[in-house]
């Protein structure tokens, strides 16, 4: 197989490496499964249809309600929805899904220390929905089901406009942040997590990493792709990769605190 081509034999090769880590991960010969990245066109063309990791995860481990935590310092964002088209979005977000993150994402922050979790959750609509005026899921889903999330014990405020509730978590104010959709999420984690040279305009490092919960097994991966543009040139920054790996010991040493 030539190096940084697309390839559905590396394709097969990868949904078999990761199908074995999950088999001795459910097996106790080892304590947590730490990903490298993903292809998702090679997977597929290989006849994995999956759209990535998390969802390739979930089949192999009988799970239907898994959840997308990126970490990058105090940046911590679970996510409602990942990989589905935007027009889909406002359909995926209800009452027993927001819950189900809510509820995996304050057990994530508990096996890592964080005694009593403060979560913030973004709202899908600007402002909120401003009053109705751009939307009603604020007001007649995600309230409602913050509300009884406080009422059960859990420390959960929003839902907060997305453009400042990532500035809100970043100054410490929360612990995490569930997001309502992919790039909501993703963007704020990832533009902190590039480490960018300001001469060249090149970016030569990436921290975070991509934490899958709700799993029988602990699972953690690098926060970036493939890289093909850069592969078998030495290059590669595996930052990312270590942070995974730390990750992976301290959940699975870790109990809720």
């Amino acid at each position: 197989m030539a190096v940084g081509r697309l390839s559905a034999e590396a394709g097969r090769f990868a949904y078999l490496a990761i199908e074995q880590g999950v088999r001795l991960a459910q097996a106790g010969r080892v304590g947590a499964l730490v990903t490298a990245p993903l292809n998702k066109e090679a997977l597929n063309d290989a006849g994995h249809h999956y759209a990535g990791h998390t969802e390739m995860l979930a089949a192999l481990t009988g799970v239907t309600g898994s959840v997308m935590l990126l970490a990058h310092g105090n940046m911590r964002v679970s996510h409602v929805t990942t990989h589905c088209a935007l027009e889909e979005v406002p359909k995926r977000v209800t009452p027993a899904r927001i819950r189900l993150v809510l509820d995996l994402t304050q057990q994530a922050l508990r096996r890592l220390g964080i005694a009593r979790p403060h979560i913030a959750v973004a709202a899908l609509n600007p402002h909120a929905g401003e009053g109705g005026l751009f939307g009603r899921q604020d007001i007649d889903v995600v309230a409602p089901t913050i509300a009884q999330a406080n009422a059960d014990g859990l420390r959960v405020t929003g839902p907060v406009p997305g453009d400042t509730v990532f500035v809100k978590l970043r100054a410490g104010q929360f612990d995490a942040v569930v997001a309502m959709y992919h790039d909501q999420g993703h963007i704020p984690v990832k533009l902190l997590g590039f480490h960018v040279d300001p001469e060249t305009g090149t970016w030569d490092a990436l921290s975070g990493v991509n934490i899958t919960l709700g799993l029988p097994v602990i699972r953690t991966s690098v926060d970036h792709g493939t890289a093909f543009d850069i592969a078998g040139r030495g290059i590669a920054s595996a930052r990312s990769l270590v942070e995974a790996i730390e990750y992976a010991e301290r959940l699975a040493a870790g109990t809720e605190a």
